[in-house]
């Protein structure tokens, strides 16, 4: 038998024990996680091998995520908040240190994508699920001509036919690159100049919408979306994605994200949740649910299960830049959102 498959053997065999060893009748395990981050066959085969029924909830933003947690969500047990989020949360005691002899497909992440992560390089409170970038999606049928840039949110022949993603850090972060700072700029008079970009998009595009502008551009109402790709490809049938649909990061870069597996400080099911993170590390499990998203894989063993190719590569992220915690300076991304919301 090849190596690689003795290897693939290994874990898969090691991920069965343990979900046999964590999975008795009447155990559960509540996760609060992106919208369409995980397949619903890999959580119902999740359920079946080990007998801990999900209690699942989605959420669009890591604002709307931060504030449900603050406010009182405390029967959550795993959640996948994005890098700056990581640090925020570990910062106020919110999340629980990892036990890494209970994640032995820790190993298959990619170790230079670990190399880059500045909030947590050493996996002490999180273990990367996916690497990426928001992108700008455009329907060339409808639309065949078009800028990788930017400035495609200020064309006059796009106005009310676009829509940019309502996140802050998302929007503003493009903006600062756009001007040729850094997503993570705390400089008053660089974020007073990326708000004014934002405002001169938002006079063009429809709205800021994270949660309804895949159905609306699949449905040809929009022409062009700032969007995170999977879910514009959930609402495509390959073929007509392929054929249809252009993604593109803007030739100034733009923010990247890095969207990871916590465990919450207060739960009380702690091997669980050990044991669905490991679970999603498992190749064979990560080659399905990239191979559905057409996300990059950042799963060295499960890259090479994965047949499709994604909607772009890591390598097309050179101009781009991981969003990092900015501090106290959160306050003044705050404020401008809010003003950039209501029009002042």
């Amino acid at each position: 038998m090849p190596a690689k498959n003795v290897i693939l053997l290994v874990g898969i065999v090691i991920s069965f024990v343990l979900c046999a060893s964590c999975g008795s009748s009447g155990s559960e395990l509540h996760v609060y996680n992106w919208t369409y981050y995980i397949p619903d066959e890999v959580l119902k085969s999740f359920e079946k091998e080990t007998g801990i029924r999900l209690i699942y909830d989605v959420y669009t933003t890591n604002e709307e995520m931060y504030a449900k947690l603050k406010a009182g969500g405390e029967g959550y047990d795993v959640v996948f908040p994005s890098g700056d989020y990581v640090s925020i949360l570990a910062g106020q005691e919110m999340l629980r240190p990892l036990q890494h002899e209970l994640l032995p497909n820790l190993t298959n992440i990619n170790p230079s994508i670990l190399a880059r992560l500045k909030h947590d390089p050493k996996c002490r409170y999180s273990v990367p699920f996916a690497v990426g970038s928001s992108l700008v999606a455009v329907n060339t049928r409808m639309h065949p001509q078009y800028e990788t840039s930017w400035k495609l949110f200020l064309q006059p022949d796009l106005m009310q036919r676009t829509t940019m993603l309502d996140d802050m850090r998302e929007v503003i972060g493009a903006a600062l690159k756009s001007i040729g700072y850094s997503v993570n700029s705390t400089n008053d008079r660089e974020l007073e100049q990326a708000k004014h970009v934002v405002l001169s998009w938002k006079n063009n595009i429809l709205k800021f919408d994270t949660e309804t502008f895949a159905k609306s551009f699949a449905s040809g109402a929009l022409y062009a979306v700032h969007c995170y790709p999977e879910n514009i490809v959930q609402e495509y049938e390959t073929r007509r994605l392929e054929t249809d649909v252009v993604f593109f990061v803007p030739r100034e870069g733009g923010p990247m994200y890095v969207d990871s597996m916590c465990i919450l400080a207060g739960t009380k099911r702690s091997a669980e949740a050990h044991t669905f993170i490991n679970y999603l590390l498992r190749p064979d499990v990560y080659a399905k649910i990239i191979e559905r998203l057409r996300l990059p894989s950042i799963n060295m063993t499960a890259q090479k299960l994965v047949s499709g190719k994604p909607v772009y590569l890591l390598e097309s992220l050179s101009n781009s830049e991981f969003i990092q915690d900015v501090g106290s300076a959160i306050i003044k991304y705050n404020r401008i959102w809010q003003e950039i919301k209501i029009g002042k």
